[in-house]
């Protein structure tokens, strides 16, 4: 079964089949999607900051951008509130009236471990927390995230989802082009 989760995530990823990868991903345990999201910071940073981008829908006064940012559940939204449980969320959608709980920057799959996972895989996977969430939905939002990836990208991460589920080397020869 474990063999078979790892194929079907590298295949999916690769394949570009948002829908199943997502569906893949909620069967991931957390444990796993938090060694896979290590992985991708320690050999790929780059990559990590494509994933679970937080958005900015709302500025402080003068204008500067403000996202939201993660947290162990996803609070309703106001202009002194942008706390999310939800890989990717946006802050508050307020035009120079955000005062607090909310960041300059967009956070990335960094934040979104060790603060919204807890760096421990105990919470918010594969479903966020709080207010707003849906079946899946932090499964959903990484897929989406990984589909966008570029073809390089991809092929990294697939890698990098094999080498974090068990039966993963044998998953990565499946990678390989035949010949």
């Amino acid at each position: 079964t474990v063999y078979l989760l790892a194929k079907e995530l590298a295949y999916d990823l690769v394949t570009g089949q948002t829908d199943n990868l997502d569906a893949a991903l909620a069967k991931t345990s957390g444990k796993d999607f938090v060694q896979f999201a290590n992985a991708v910071e320690i050999s790929h940073s780059g990559i990590g900051k494509e994933i679970c981008k937080t958005k900015s829908v709302g500025t402080k006064s003068g204008g500067a951008a403000q996202y939201a940012v993660y947290h162990d559940e996803t609070m309703t939204k106001t202009n002194s509130e942008g706390r999310t449980s939800l890989c990717g969320d946006k802050g508050h959608n307020g035009s120079s009236s955000i005062t607090d709980k909310h960041a300059d920057e967009a956070q990335v799959l960094k934040e979104f471990v060790e603060k919204t996972l807890l760096g421990n895989e105990s919470k918010n996977w594969p479903t966020s927390s709080g207010v707003g969430k849906k079946d899946n939905d932090n499964a959903k939002a990484v897929a989406k995230d990984l589909v966008n990836l570029n073809r390089d990208e991809k092929t990294i991460v697939a890698g990098l989802l094999a080498k974090t589920i068990e039966g993963g080397e044998v998953v990565e020869m499946c990678l390989s082009p035949s010949t």
